[in-house]
């Protein structure tokens, strides 16, 4: 890994930390060379602390240490991605970023889909939603349609015509969405019993 710590004349690159798992930006910092060895041999990310004007391990008083999990470099050779699993939140004001933001794990429009999917849940009066009447009819029936979307997808994935598959797929991922929420779970949820088996 080359790295230009020169190219500033202050021999300091930002370092930029992400969760490992769940890719949501912590904090950003800056290392020096010395910091860099310091990471990558005691496997905790450490700084130099401009501040402070020395190194500097995140979490050397609270416990809350960044894990360092691997380091990439970008492609001026002047800032680094830090991979790392937070032990405990990694602002210094208590929150799980630097940001104020929760540190979970996000899905895309899968996630946007599933604050809107929320959202008809507890706002099941809404005649004009699909979802607010599936939840009205209780989870049998949101079962039960998850099965035939199931079945549909089976079907669908005999043949040959892919856009017909791929919207029986769809339908069978909003539906199972739907389920998740009436049991009162997420997609998190799942992915976490997947991971623990991996």
């Amino acid at each position: 890994m080359k790295i230009d710590f020169q190219k500033d004349g202050n021999e300091l690159v930002p370092a930029i930390v992400q969760d490992a798992r769940t890719k949501a930006v912590l904090m950003l910092g800056y290392m020096n060379q010395e910091a860099l060895q310091k990471t990558q041999q005691t496997k905790k990310v450490t700084f130099f602390s401009r501040s402070k004007q020395r190194l500097w391990t995140k979490g050397e008083e609270s416990g809350h240490f960044l894990e360092l999990v691997d380091l990439k470099v970008d492609c001026d050779n002047d800032t680094l991605l830090v991979r790392a699993n937070p032990v405990g939140p990694t602002c210094h004001e208590g929150t799980d970023t630097c940001w104020g933001e929760m540190n979970e794990p996000f899905f895309g429009f899968l996630s946007q889909l599933e604050e809107i999917i929320a959202s008809r849940k507890e706002n099941q009066d809404d005649e004009k939603s699909y979802v607010a009447s599936l939840f009205r009819k209780g989870i049998n029936k949101i079962a039960q349609k998850v099965g035939e979307e199931a079945v549909e997808t089976v079907i669908e994935a005999k043949d040959n015509d892919e856009e017909l598959f791929l919207n029986e797929s769809a339908d069978l991922l909003f539906h199972y969405l739907i389920l998740l929420q009436a049991k009162g779970y997420s997609l998190k949820d799942v992915v976490k019993v997947l991971e623990n088996r991996h």
